[in-house]
């Protein structure tokens, strides 16, 4: 008896998403009708004409490497009271939040500022995942105050909420909506120099002290976005391996989290060569420009490390090696992603976040807070292993790379190292469940009340993210399959 061999046909993709990985494969010379569509010879003059060619847009040809000055070492807050000194600093705005505030790093800041004789004012009320209206709180403190200088010390929210006062003391007239990024806000470029900030960071996580990058929630649209744009820089980034002492065991493994996708997203995402368009200046080149050569160091170089030491500070938030290698990692990761960008697991993190505040209003263990959280960290690994079988055949090289990493191998062997390119996505997918199972990560959105009937609002809450979701390779957010495919990694998500 014959068996008849059963063929499985894809999906169709949309038109837009084909055109896209067709010019993906072809050298930027190619001639062929796909990607410069012509005239027949002999054509010109004749009677019935060919269509008129669409001209395509062009795609970047150049990348830029961007990232606050650094310090790094044990103890290093004691310094800042001389930097701001010596940058004639005349009154400094101190953000922190209400837990931290109480803890060394800021006392250590404060002594610091007060033993140079630095004048300033301490705003101790920052929100942990902070919304438009306490961003708004702490820009009227900082317009009333006008300071000359600001210092975060804390986490990646206060971080975040010291560059936006900063912004919007030096735009003193502006709304939030307008240098929100688009489509939400105007996403207006930032002209004007903002003032001298020092970043403080007191967990391993966001790389807010890198990057130019700040994330709220947009509480209209239960979901979050944020403000993007190099000019946020803060000058100074002082990454001291004691201010991590004080952090309970949840906030080191989600903060671990947020490192591993930033270094995860950012060496999987298109490279800058494909993204479109082309700016027209150079202040038009946005913050997330795609992977290059120098992102791709310092992603993969955090990728290494998170896995190797983020369960070793799970298991033992007393390891300093631990602890000390997680900074780096977390530094190193703010470089590649602040200048590579991020693309579907944080896209999607953003609703499920935000939808959580009237939906599940889920609230983790081991956060010190009042409110309905999915820390930010967590929010972003729920989608970790399905977005990355999603993604994994724009590239099997790097996402088999990747998976031989998530089982701390130096090579892969025998069958697995066998495996044809279209079985790497189930095998990355299988790697990254298993490493946040033994995190004791939420197994998938069910696991924080969410179920199949949430997927569309979760969708509907990610679709606008196109300054991520247009690194996200393989995935084309104006095509007519972007719903689609984002339902199915929703969906995949639930559980695991």
């Amino acid at each position: 008896m014959r068996l008849t061999p059963i063929l499985r046909v894809p999906a169709p993709v949309s038109r837009t998403t084909a055109r896209s990985l067709i010019s993906r494969v072809h050298s930027p010379g190619c001639r062929c009708p796909t990607c410069t569509p012509a005239q027949l010879p002999g054509m010109a003059g004749a009677g019935r004409g060919l269509a008129t060619p669409v001209e395509q847009p062009e795609t970047e040809y150049a990348f830029e490497i961007a990232a606050s000055n650094l310090r790094f070492g044990e103890g290093v807050t004691r310094e800042v009271g001389m930097d701001l000194k010596g940058m004639g600093a005349k009154l400094v705005g101190v953000f922190t939040d209400p837990v931290v505030g109480k803890l060394q790093p800021v006392e250590t800041a404060i002594a610091s500022l007060e033993a140079q004789g630095v004048p300033y004012k301490l705003y101790d009320r920052v929100k942990c995942e902070p919304n438009e209206q306490s961003w708004q709180e702490a820009i009227d403190f900082s317009r009333q105050h006008d300071f000359s200088h600001f210092l975060a010390v804390g986490g990646g929210s206060v971080i975040d909420t010291a560059k936006t006062a900063n912004l919007f003391t030096v735009y003193k007239e502006s709304p939030l909506l307008d240098f929100i990024n688009a489509p939400i806000g105007k996403g207006l470029p930032i002209a004007e120099k903002l003032r001298p900030l020092i970043a403080v960071p007191t967990t391993a996580g966001t790389g807010s002290e890198t990057t130019g990058t700040a994330i709220c929630d947009i509480s209209s649209l239960n979901a979050k976005t944020g403000i993007a744009n190099r000019a946020l820089k803060p000058t100074l980034g002082v990454v001291d391996s004691l201010n991590t002492d004080t952090c309970p065991v949840a906030v080191h493994i989600s903060s671990g989290l947020d490192v591993l996708f930033h270094a995860m997203e950012s060496y999987t995402a298109i490279p800058y060569n494909e993204r479109i368009p082309r700016p027209k200046h150079p202040l038009e080149r946005p913050a997330y420009q795609g992977r290059n050569p120098i992102s791709d160091v310092f992603s993969l170089w955090a990728l290494k490390q998170t896995v190797k030491y983020l369960p070793r500070v799970a298991k033992d938030p007393t390891d300093k090696e631990a602890k000390r290698q997680m900074l780096l990692a977390a530094t190193f990761a703010g470089i590649g992603f602040g200048n590579a960008g991020v693309h579907l697991c944080h896209a999607a993190s953003y609703p499920i976040s935000g939808l959580n505040k009237v939906g599940p209003k889920y609230r983790h263990p081991g956060y010190q807070v009042d409110s309905p959280i999915v820390p930010h960290g967590v929010s972003v690994a729920l989608t970790g292993p399905a977005v990355f079988r999603f993604t994994a055949p724009s590239d099997p090289d790097r996402h088999r790379e990747a998976a031989t990493i998530f089982a701390g191998l130096e090579s892969e062997s025998g069958d697995v190292a066998r495996l044809p390119d279209s079985a790497v996505g189930e095998l990355i997918f299988d790697r990254i469940a298993a490493f946040l199972d033994n995190l004791g990560v939420p197994r998938g959105l069910e696991a924080i009340g969410y179920t199949s009937a949430d997927v569309p609002a979760l969708v509907k809450g990610t679709l606008p993210q196109r300054r991520v979701l247009d690194l996200a390779p393989g995935f084309e957010p104006s095509g007519s399959d972007a719903e689609e495919h984002l339902s199915q990694i929703l969906s995949s998500s639930l559980r695991y």
